[in-house]
């Protein structure tokens, strides 16, 4: 279509070479490459019905891959974030800070994907927008960066593009006020010569793109060419992008060893307007627990191991990543604290039909709701942030529930029937589950009784869980085994 970054485009001469000699696929680890982008909504993708935004190349993951139509994430970008890389709620995890601000300093007493990978053998990167050792591109903390938490490589900035972008390398600063226009592609590149660089080993590349979170930015090359107007532009250059580093895996003759996962942090940005995303037929945005706050397109291929062209509607979620790449790897799961999420490994194959969870809700540090199979309940709202993120969504999703409702998401996705008057034995069946979560995880001002300590204090295990205990929570909630837990005294 365009001539568009040709010299990092093609092939290299040697690929045919390469790919004889650096793979034995039968013996090798698989390799990950998580693509993260930032306030892309649930329908932004040609794979999730946009009528005016083109994703050839995510559209052609899909097809040969596995597409999730109920993924979550959280609803803002740190939380989520740090969700993604702990496997844990937000609320549950350790932090550098007092938990009064809604983005975390993740403790450096939490484990992210990249410390359950390196110990089996992984080169492990990151790059792009961090956003867990502060929110700001000058106030943030240079020991909590990548580096410090398990990444061999980082080519990052530390928080969002609000106003401006700064670029660290290794943890050293390199450039302030970045061209903006040029992360998608920058960041791409980096993505590449790493993977010329660790080809021979397995490797773990963590790509958090700045992009679609504003300020905007496109490079000429996609300006003004998207019906999608800007926003449109700067998802068809990340569509782009993906294509190109999804060439260079397949050029170097690592394809079928390498699973690629495209998701995105949280729903779309309404109060941006043109600049934002859609979430359509989801109701909501970003910083909502509607559902087009936090459930987000997501895409998952590997060639030879997911089969091509399936779709599952299991409830799965950016915590389920940490476990689920840890069993493909040969790495081991924290045992010495709860992790939220649950191995998907049979699911992203296309082996699992069923799967007995519940999810959580939380807006920042408060609970708002819970999913348990189609049944979706939307507890009293409480907490004073709640108010304060409405103007963010449209004045009809500006809704404070009085009382608790209930909505069958299986034909009511867009939330708009509460039939909690009709089916109250499933809400108080809920309401069980989010009082466990109370107890267990937290809300609000009370730290639960498994969450991590605040203000930098080193990691204190507050309860020994399997991996498999942990990822069962919403399951030992529902047998009502396990909800409670004997809070050990500080010493």
């Amino acid at each position: 279509m365009f001539n568009l970054y040709k010299q990092l485009s093609l092939p290299i001469a040697t690929a045919g070479i390469c790919a004889a000699g650096l793979v034995n696929a039968v013996a090798q680890k698989p390799n990950f490459v998580i693509i993260f982008t930032d306030d892309q909504g649930y329908q932004d993708l040609g794979c999730y019905d946009s009528p005016n935004i083109k994703t050839p190349r995510i559209d052609q993951m899909a097809r040969e891959g596995i597409r999730f139509t109920d993924f979550y994430a959280q609803t803002v970008c740190g939380p989520s974030r740090a969700a993604l890389m702990t496997g844990c709620y937000p609320l549950r995890i350790g932090r550098n800070d007092d938990g009064k601000k809604p983005h975390p300093q993740v403790s450096l007493s939490e484990v992210t994907i990249a410390e359950v990978l390196k110990p089996v053998g992984y080169k492990t990167c990151m790059i792009g927008k961090w956003d867990m050792a502060g929110h700001n591109q000058d106030a943030f903390n240079y020991e909590l960066l990548p580096s410090k938490q398990g990444f061999d490589h980082t080519f990052v900035t530390p928080g969002s593009n609000d106003s401006r972008v700064h670029l660290l390398r290794n943890g050293k600063m390199i450039e302030k006020n970045a061209d903006m226009s040029q992360l998608t592609k920058r960041y791409t590149d980096e993505a590449i010569k790493f993977i010329d660089q660790n080809a021979e080993n397995p490797f773990f590349i963590y790509l958090a793109h700045t992009m679609p979170h504003t300020k905007l930015a496109v490079s000429a090359d996609f300006k003004g060419k998207s019906e999608g107007g800007i926003y449109g532009d700067v998802v068809e250059e990340l569509d782009y992008n993906v294509g190109r580093l999804l060439d260079h895996i397949k050029a170097k003759g690592i394809d079928d060893n390498t699973y690629v996962i495209f998701t995105s942090d949280n729903g779309p940005w309404h109060k941006k307007k043109e600049h934002g995303g859609k979430a359509l037929p989801l109701r909501g945005a970003k910083t909502s627990t509607w559902e087009g706050g936090l459930r987000v397109p997501c895409v998952m291929r590997a060639p030879g191991k997911i089969p091509a062209g399936i779709e599952s509607n299991l409830v799965t979620a950016t915590i389920d990543l940490l476990p689920t790449l840890a069993n493909l790897a040969g790495g081991t799961v924290p045992t010495d604290r709860v992790i939220d999420g649950v191995d998907i490994t049979n699911v992203i194959h296309g082996k699992q039909k069923q799967l007995d969870r519940s999810f959580f809700y939380f807006q920042h540090d408060g609970l708002q709701a819970v999913r348990k199979g189609k049944w979706k309940l939307h507890m009293p709202t409480e907490g004073s942030m709640v108010e304060s993120w409405l103007p963010h969504l449209k004045p009809e999703d500006r809704k404070l529930f009085r009382k608790a409702a209930l909505f069958d998401l299986s034909d009511d996705i867009g939330e708009r029937n509460d039939v909690a008057s009709k089916n109250p034995e499933v809400v108080a069946e809920m309401m069980k589950l989010i009082n466990w979560a109370k107890q267990d995880i937290g809300h609000l001002s009370v730290r639960g009784e498994n969450a991590r300590a605040l203000g930098g204090a080193s990691h204190t295990a507050r309860r020994k869980r399997s991996g498999a205990e942990a990822g069962g929570r919403g399951r030992a909630a529902d047998k009502k085994k396990g909800n409670k837990s004997k809070k050990k005294k500080k010493k």
